[in-house]
């Protein structure tokens, strides 16, 4: 997939009636934290929404690589060029605190899949990362009863996503006898992704269960299992739904995968800044969290969820 692909971005004159005169069209752009599969269904959401938002020119960017500092300047790029709103996911909430509210006091901000609470952002909307962290925590207990030693591995260690997933990962397995002895962060490196598995594996005997928090952290956990003959030896517990995660859980490979639905993040999001820009604020609640559900996929619902899929991106 070539990920520099965006919906419209060439600016499309609407005529006036009176055919004096032409305006452009108001443009929502989506802005992820770094190239990935995981939002190839994001942006079939953006596409589905751009073909009921005929008015607006809709944007599906990403940063040339995963870092806070790439991220906020494609953010004043998009607002020089006369972006009217933007929906991000933060990769470094912590350090873009500055930049966001710079950004939020020119047009209307929104946060995604990584939130940035203590800025100035409209909403957020997304998962409840948190939740999702304590389902992934009672896939473990299923599939160990017995208790166990867990490795996380994940992209940004620092980011709102993940410090929420482990954290909830942790509550749900607490007193169970799993341990997340620790979590090995990437930086969305795929190379780095793969050898801190190898690593683990190498270094790390006690280790009969990992954590791939990150969508593509479950395919090089599966990818350095298969080279190092241990696949069914040790318990893996996924997030998202990348064919390869899909297939391990299908074959029993992998105990399950807590998904999202980044789909409905592209769909609505849209939809909601176009409101916003309108006028119409009902579909930001109070609390500014406006969150889509998680769900667990395993053998038993796997086929009829990855039938949902393909439909979804083929549409």
């Amino acid at each position: 997939m070539t990920f520099a692909r965006t919906f419209a971005t060439t600016c499309m004159a609407a005529a006036l009636a009176t055919g004096a005169a032409a305006q452009d069209k108001p443009q929502l752009a989506f802005v992820v934290n770094a190239a990935s599969d995981f939002w190839k269904l994001a942006e079939a959401g953006v596409a589905a929404a751009q073909a009921e938002l005929p008015d607006y020119d809709l944007q599906f960017r990403y940063p040339a690589q995963g870092t806070a500092a790439l991220q906020n300047a494609l953010m004043d790029d998009l607002v020089a060029a006369g972006t009217d709103a933007i929906m991000i996911s933060s990769v470094d909430p912590k350090t873009s605190i500055d930049a966001f509210n710079r950004i939020a006091s020119q047009i209307p901000l929104f946060t995604t899949d990584s939130d940035a609470p203590d800025s100035e952002r409209i909403a957020y909307l997304g998962s409840s990362n948190t939740d999702a962290g304590v389902q992934a925590g009672e896939i473990a207990k299923k599939a160990l009863p017995d208790g166990g030693q867990c490795m996380g591995f994940v992209g940004f260690l620092g980011a709102d996503n993940a410090v929420e997933r482990i954290a909830g990962f942790r509550q749900a397995v607490e007193g169970s006898g799993i341990e997340l002895v620790d979590v090995r962060g990437d930086d969305v490196d795929f190379a780095r992704a793969r050898s801190n598995v190898d690593d683990v594996l190498a270094a790390n005997p006690d280790i009969n269960c990992m954590v791939g928090f990150y969508s593509y952290n479950p395919p090089k956990i599966y990818e350095a299992l298969q080279a190092a003959g241990k696949l069914g030896e040790i318990t893996v517990i996924a997030f998202d739904e990348d064919p390869v995660t899909l297939g391990a859980v299908r074959e029993g490979s992998f105990a399950g995968t807590v998904v999202q639905d980044p789909y409905q993040w592209g769909y609505q999001g849209m939809h909601l800044m176009a409101d916003y820009l309108e006028g119409d604020t009902s579909g930001v609640p109070a609390d500014g969290l406006i969150i889509v559900p998680t769900k667990v996929i395993d053998q038993s619902n796997v086929d009829a969820f990855e039938a949902e899929l393909k439909a979804r991106i083929s549409g």
